[in-house]
């Protein structure tokens, strides 16, 4: 993957107010911020094949977002700074196939607008579902990370194709499982209907 040529980081949160769903009865809403190039600062350059890097985004009340790419594979984080991202257990968790994820980050807010969740969508690469040029069909998933207080961590996974609300019920499971999940003891799991991203998701 091509990383986004080096920027300033803006000083000031890029986060879209948009919404596209109503609050929810406790005051949960959505806005969104990005991680394409024209949002981010390139921290570690990538390598001659440029298939490694990390680059660090914007987000919501201080929040920043670090995605870091190696091996065609990439795990997204969040935290007061980088530092703070990068200790994280987020900051370790990807997927055994490769993957890579979309530029939008969805967060999740309280009633005082304070967010305790992100939501973004992820590519998995499957190797059992070749395509007419030789190269993997991927299997989309949205991955539901907790956010401060406490540890950054998935929390859930929703497979796309397997549902048609997938969306939805991202939210759900971020308003009702995000607050309340403990790193490390909770383990993240399918949320909705399983399906094929999500199986590609399961640890080996």
């Amino acid at each position: 993957m091509r990383l986004p040529s080096a920027l300033a980081l803006p000083l000031l949160l890029a986060a879209l107010p948009a919404l596209d769903t109503p609050a929810r009865a406790d005051g949960a809403t959505s806005v969104y911020s990005s991680t394409a190039p024209k949002s981010c600062r390139i921290v570690r350059p990538a390598g001659k094949d440029e298939d490694a890097g990390e680059w660090l985004c914007p987000g919501q009340d201080g929040l920043v977002v670090v995605v870091a790419e190696i091996d065609l594979r990439q795990t997204v984080t969040v935290g007061r700074n980088r530092k703070d991202a990068n200790d994280q257990p987020a900051a370790s968790a990807s997927f055994g196939p490769f993957n890579s994820t979309t530029d939008t980050v969805e967060w999740r807010l309280d009633g005082t607008g304070k967010p305790f969740a992100i939501i973004q969508r992820w590519h998995l690469a499957d190797n059992d579902d070749v395509g007419k040029a030789g190269r993997p069909n991927t299997k989309q998933m949205l991955v539901v990370t907790r956010l401060p207080p406490g540890p950054v961590c998935h929390v859930a996974y929703v497979d796309v194709a397997a549902n048609r609300n997938a969306n939805e019920l991202a939210r759900q499971a971020a308003d009702e499982l995000a607050r309340g999940f403990a790193c490390g003891k909770d383990k993240p799991r399918p949320f909705g209907t399983a399906g094929r991203a999500t199986a590609l998701a399961a640890p080996n």
